[in-house]
């Protein structure tokens, strides 16, 4: 088939190469403009921009795909299907009629769990054992569309958002490429959604990354490594935020209230509702990412030190 492939973060690189290895023809790529990057700010491509170009595919950067300009370009290119992975615009209806077996989502959740932008942080923040990534024809209503295929994956004690969604993405682009091998033979056919279990999973900000250090040791634990590395979990102290990395639980420790920080010669503390965790990395404003214990001794922290 002729496949115009459409995506913009990293997560999506694994699914280009994929195809682009496959027997199918990648005769174009769509990825969201260009954006501002690192320290300068400076305009840049998006991953999957920079991939397309080693690959030597033609790219094209819509600020919106309902641009006539755009659909213009998609039918000259005549594809038969475009897969998407994590490109980050709606798409209208005239653009999804466009290619004749319309647009395959690769989404990192077991649809319809957590329909939407966030689905790998959902899933660690609920305690989910296990989530996976589903295939599925776009429609008009959010990630609601018929099912090609589904792979699961099962969620480690320890794993941020970074770590299932790296998997995910290596597992998924295997899925997607089968779909596209199904749809391409007749081999594969859709099937409806469910109407029960849909759950949402919206954007997660920074202000749901904040720690609320009354919530048990497990809650803290969850959101942490939910919203890590993106947006990035955060406490204050004195008023100043301060990133948190991963924590461990530590069972049975000292009783500590909520947010009370006790520095040990090797170990930093926090009291939560239940049992104190420990702090791995953390990163003060201003300053480069360390170990807790070095950034105790660097801050000088008193006896009642708190987060807030």
């Amino acid at each position: 088939m002729r496949l115009v492939f459409a995506g913009t973060p990293e997560v999506a690189v694994p699914a280009l190469d994929a195809i682009a290895a496959s027997p199918h023809e990648l005769v174009g790529v769509v990825t969201r403009p260009d954006a501002p990057a690192g320290r300068g700010r400076r305009l840049t491509p998006s991953p999957v921009a920079q991939r397309a170009q080693e690959l030597g595919v033609p790219v094209l950067k819509p600020a919106h795909p309902r641009d006539p300009e755009f659909q213009d370009q998609l039918r000259a290119w005549e594809p038969d299907c475009c897969p998407v992975v994590a490109y980050g615009a709606l798409l209208p209806r005239s653009a999804l009629d466009i290619p004749r077996h319309g647009w395959v989502n690769l989404h990192f959740s077991v649809l319809p769990s957590w329909r939407g932008a966030a689905p790998v942080q959902h899933s660690i923040w609920a305690g989910d054992e296990y989530t996976g990534a589903t295939t599925f024809r776009i429609v008009e209503a959010l990630d609601a569309g018929p099912v090609f295929g589904v792979m699961t994956e099962r969620i480690r004690p320890t794993d941020t958002a970074g770590d299932l969604l790296g998997r995910l993405a290596e597992g998924g682009a295997s899925l997607l490429v089968a779909t596209l091998d199904g749809i391409a033979t007749g081999a594969v056919e859709a099937r409806e959604q469910p109407d029960e279990g849909v759950s949402l999973a919206p954007k997660i900000t920074v202000d749901d990354a904040r720690v609320d250090w009354t919530e048990p040791a497990v809650g803290v634990d969850r959101r942490i490594r939910a919203c890590t590395p993106g947006p990035g979990a955060w406490t204050t102290l004195d008023g100043e935020r301060v990133k948190l990395d991963r924590v461990e639980i530590v069972g049975g420790g000292p009783s500590l209230p909520p947010g009370a920080i006790e520095v040990g010669k090797s170990a930093v503390l926090v009291g939560t509702a239940t049992d104190p965790v420990r702090l791995t990395d953390v990163k003060a404003f201003g300053k480069r990412q360390m170990a807790a214990a070095d950034w105790a001794r660097g801050v000088r922290l008193p006896e009642t030190a708190s987060f807030e």
